[in-house]
C-alpha cells in the first residue's frame, strides 16, 4: 500500500525543526499462521511513514494471506519455511524506489507504531541501521521468556567479544538504508539472520545504534520460543553464524 504524505518533521539540536530527507520506506513482514495477529499489525502501522507493506507469507496453512491483502498489504509468497528465507523473499519485492526497509514481526508482539522512532535516525544520517531493543525496558524485558533473555545475551556477548560491537538485543523490529542492505549480501535462510545482519553491518562500518522499544506477548504460538525443538534449532544456528563468521 501507497502514500502520498510525508513523515514527519524531525527535530535536531534543541529543537531547530528540519526537513525530512526523502525517504521511501517499504516494510516486509514475514508471517506464518498469523491470521488472528497481522490484523492487529496492519492496523497498527503508521501509514503516513510508510509507502509499501509486504506480507511474506511462509507457508501458512490458516488465512494469513487473506488478511494481509483485506488489510491493504501486497503479500508475497514463499513456501520454504525459515524467517530468512522469507525476508529475502521480501527483500526481492521491495520496489525500486525503496530508501529505507524495515522488518517486522508479524505476531503482534513488536509495537508498530513506534515505526518512527527507528526511521528518524535513519533520515537525520544519524544511523545507517536501527535496531529497536526490547531488553532496555523492565516491562519489555520481562515478556521475554528466560530462553530468549538467556540467547540474546549469550548471542550478543560472543559478538561483542568477537567482533567488538556492543549489542544487546537481536530484536527483529529493525530498519535499514536499502543501499546499506544490498552491500550486506544477506544469505542466511533461517534462525541466523537477525545475527547475520548485525555481525555484517559491524563488519561494513555501519553506523548502527539502538533504541529501546515496547514489546509484549505474542498472540499464538511462537514457532521458535514456543517449543524445545523450535529452541535448539534456534540456538545451534545463531552460535554456528557467530562462529562463522569469526573464522
Amino acid at each position: 500500500m501507497k502514500t502520498k504524505a510525508g513523515l514527519p518533521f524531525v527535530a535536531r539540536n534543541g529543537g531547530a525543526k528540519h526537513r525530512p530527507l526523502h525517504s521511501y520506506v517499504s516494510v516486509i513482514i514475514p508471517a506464518l499462521n498469523e491470521e488472528m495477529a497481522l490484523a492487529f499489525v496492519l492496523d497498527d502501522l503508521p501509514r503516513s511513514s510508510v509507502n509499501q507493506i509486504l506480507v511474506v507469507d511462509n507457508g501458512s496453512t490458516d488465512r494469513t494471506p487473506e488478511v494481509g491483502r483485506s488489510r491493504g498489504a501486497t503479500v508475497v509468497l514463499q513456501p520454504e519455511r525459515g524467517y530468512g528465507a522469507a525476508c529475502l523473499a521480501g527483500m526481492e519485492a521491495i520496489e525500486r524506489e525503496t530508501t529505507i526497509v524495515v522488518f517486522l514481526d508479524g505476531d503482534y508482539s513488536d509495537f508498530p507504531d513506534e515505526l518512527d522512532k527507528l526511521l528518524n535516525p535513519i533520515i537525520e544520517g544519524s544511523a545507517d541501521m536501527v535496531i529497536g531493543t526490547r531488553t532496555q525496558g523492565s516491562l519489555s524485558r520481562s515478556v521475554l521468556t528466560p530462553q530468549q533473555r538467556w540467547g540474546n545475551w549469550l548471542a550478543t556477548t560472543l559478538i561483542r567479544l568477537r567482533f567488538g560491537h556492543r549489542f544487546t538485543d537481536l530484536g527483529p523490529f529493525r530498519a535499514i538504508r536499502r543501499e546499506a542492505l544490498d552491500k550486506l549480501a544477506m544469505r542466511d535462510r533461517s534462525f541466523g539472520w537477525t545475527a547475520e545482519m548485525q555481525i555484517k553491518a559491524v563488519l561494513a562500518g555501519l553506523k548502527i545504534i539502538e533504541i529501546p522499544v515496547r514489546y509484549r506477548a505474542r498472540i499464538g504460538t511462537s514457532k521458535i520460543s514456543g517449543t524445545i525443538k523450535g529452541v535448539i534449532l534456534a540456538g545451534i544456528t545463531i552460535l554456528y553464524t557467530i562462529f562463522k563468521y569469526s573464522v
